[in-house]
Order: C-alpha cells, then structure tokens, then sequence
C-alpha cells in the first residue's frame, strides 16, 4: 500500500485547517474566522481503503496541518509559530503542500515560505484554494512560484471541489510501505472521546466563534477527564479553558455566565454529533499566573 506523511503549510486563513478536515472527511483542525487558530501541528489520518477506490491502490496517508505562516513575526509567540512550521516539514516529512489564497494579493509570508520549502528535497505541490470564490482574483501574482512545485492543483477546501485529484496527486508521489499503528491521541477515521487534543481544539474553536477579534491567541484549553458513566452511558467531561488575563477570563465567561454556557452548548452538540454519544461537559476559565 501507499503510506507517507503530508505537511500542508502557508498563511493564516488560507484554509488549511478547512483542507485537513474535509481530505480527512471530519472536522480534526479547528476552523475559525480569527487567524492563527492553530495553535500547534496537528495529525490527521485518512486511509483510502476505507472511503475511496483509486483503482484497488490501498493507502495511508498521515497529515500535518502547521499554524499559519507570518511574514514578520510581532511576538516571540509568532515568530515560535514560524518556526514549528518550518521545524515540521524538516522532520520525517514525504510530500509538502503549500495552500494560498487566490484572493489575497501575494505577500512577504510567500517569500518565507518560498525560504522554508526549498531547502527540503522532497515533492512539493501548490495547491490554489478557494475556487469557489471568482474575485478578487490575484491568481497571476503567484504564477511565477509554479516552477518551484511538482505539481499545480487548484481546489475548493469549504466547498470540497477537485479534492479527488489532490488525492490522486499526493498519491503520485507516496512509496510503497506499511501501515503505521496509530496513537490513541491522534484523531483516526473511528473517531471517539478518547481524543483530549480533538476535544479541546474543539471547545478553543468555539470560543474563537463566540468571542471573535475579542479574544486572545494565547487562549488554550486543558482537558482535565474524561469518564464515560456506565449507569447513564453519558461522557462526562471536564476541561478548563485558560487565558493570560483577568479581563479575558471576565469575558469568556460573560455576563450572568452567558458566554461560557454558550460556548460549552457549541462545544457539546459537536461533539455529540461527531461521536454519536452523549455528552456533559463542565467549562471552568482560569487565568494563568
């Protein structure tokens, strides 16, 4: 079969958490209007033998979704951002995919990204997101970066067009070998609660939903336990969220508790229907002296 690891790397908001989730074909990443939502890089298994038949051809395919690239960084949590990416696809890395927006004008993060990926001797593939959208259309300011990739393949991550053909042309480039035993932290097609990074990313994407512009990068979320009751087959979760200041702890939780009730309802029907079990979940906010 054909197995390998998948790096996917470029700017904030140019959809690659979007892209994770729907190659994958569940939601692994979170997704928020707000930049920089991923906070670290994360695993997302998508085995083909399970979902698609590309002529009998059984692979497994193992994705890394870095944070977004800045072109200058503004704080060392930035900059320390920059380079985790660069770090990720210098490690045990088979393909590199670098997304962009067609609907941004080309900036200097192109440049440090250009810088990042041409020092690793491994196939790289562009691929342009965000077909769906026909303007603006900035599509000729990064023509002359095509000559630097193995291949082109234009796409729709929300939408989910032409992602087939990005399959078929990451398997392109994949080796023979064997099935790697996935650890039980890392999100795999037989999704379950087991997963605190999937539970938690969970709850920090709704937050970034709830709160908008309002709330800082630094928000993380802590799962502390994660019990499923035998008497009443209920999860029973418990998970802290954590900011750096007590006017954004007073902010999360909100007037009479609103915005914090708001934000474990989200987290909890997701998680409900993405699991198909019942779920309790309990939010505590704390400030991180």
């Amino acid at each position: 079969m054909k197995v390998g690891t998948v790096a996917l790397i470029g700017r904030p908001n140019s959809g690659k958490s979007t892209l994770v989730n729907n190659l994958v074909g569940r939601k692994v990443a979170i997704t928020s209007p707000k930049p920089q939502t991923t906070q670290f890089p994360i695993f997302a298994v998508y085995d083909t033998s399970t979902t698609l038949d590309y002529e009998g051809q059984e692979a497994q395919i193992i994705f890394v979704d870095t944070p977004g690239v800045f072109g200058k960084a503004k704080s060392a949590r930035i900059e320390g951002a920059n380079l985790d990416a660069e770090r990720t696809i210098n490690q045990d890395i088979d393909i590199v995919l670098y997304i962009i927006d067609h609907t941004r004008r080309r900036g200097r993060e192109e440049n440090k990204v250009l810088g990042m990926i041409r020092k690793v001797k491994i196939p790289k593939i562009l691929v342009v997101n965000k077909i769906d959208r026909e303007t603006p259309d900035y599509s000729e300011e990064y023509k002359f970066m095509e000559d630097e990739f193995d291949a082109v393949v234009k796409v729709s991550a929300l939408k989910q067009r032409n992602l087939p053909a990005l399959l078929e042309e990451i398997l392109k480039y994949l080796k023979e070998g064997e099935a790697q035993i996935i650890a039980k932290d890392m999100p795999t097609p037989a999704l379950n609660l087991d997963s605190k990074l999937f539970i938690a990313e969970n709850i920090r994407e709704k937050a970034f939903l709830c709160l908008h512009d309002e709330l800082p990068y630094t928000l993380r979320v802590v799962v502390d336990e994660v019990t499923k009751r035998k008497s009443t087959k209920v999860y029973y979760i418990k998970a802290r969220i954590i900011t750096t200041n007590k006017r954004y702890r007073k902010m999360i939780i909100g007037e009479g508790a609103r915005k914090i009730k708001q934000i474990g309802a989200m987290a909890r029907q997701e998680l409900e229907v993405a699991t198909n079990q019942r779920v309790y979940l309990e939010l505590t906010v704390e400030v991180e002296e």
